[in-house]
């Protein structure tokens, strides 16, 4: 991700709040903590303020945007919104992102997830974990 002065937070914001409108979301507890999230870092998001990387991912299943739209708007880009796949059992999510940009952007939190957690582990051992992982999700039919 660019330096955190070359991201568009105001227009992370400005989307945000118009697509929690879209989906009739209200800006409070029960919604951002049915997000994973608190409260406050929703706020943070729609006064155009920054927050933990691996929240945005979050952000964006709230607002049902594809994995990573958060991340993109950030950089000047546009969310993709995700679609209920008709057929799909219960109602399923699937994002009409590119299976290359679902693999990186997974390959990216996996990443971040390590690094936060993965005392120790070397910078190959993430990677390599983070193929693996990226891999099994691929062949589970989940990306």
């Amino acid at each position: 991700m660019p330096p955190a002065t070359d991201l568009d937070y105001e227009k992370l914001a400005k989307l945000a709040k118009r697509r929690r409108a879209e989906l009739g979301l209200a800006l409070n507890d029960a919604n951002a903590k049915a997000g994973g999230l608190s409260n406050r870092t929703w706020q943070r998001v729609e006064k155009g303020l920054p927050i933990r990387e691996t929240n945005y991912v979050k952000i964006d299943g709230l607002l049902k945007w594809a994995p990573g739209s958060c991340i993109v708007i950030l950089e000047g880009g546009e969310p993709v919104p995700v679609t209920e796949v008709a057929d799909a059992p219960g109602g399923s999510m699937k994002s009409p992102l590119p299976d290359d940009v679902l693999d990186n952007k997974a390959r990216d939190v996996v990443q971040l997830a390590l690094i936060a957690t993965a005392k120790g582990s070397t910078a190959e051992e993430i990677r390599e974990q983070s193929e693996r992982v990226v891999r099994d999700l691929r062949e589970s039919g989940i990306i």
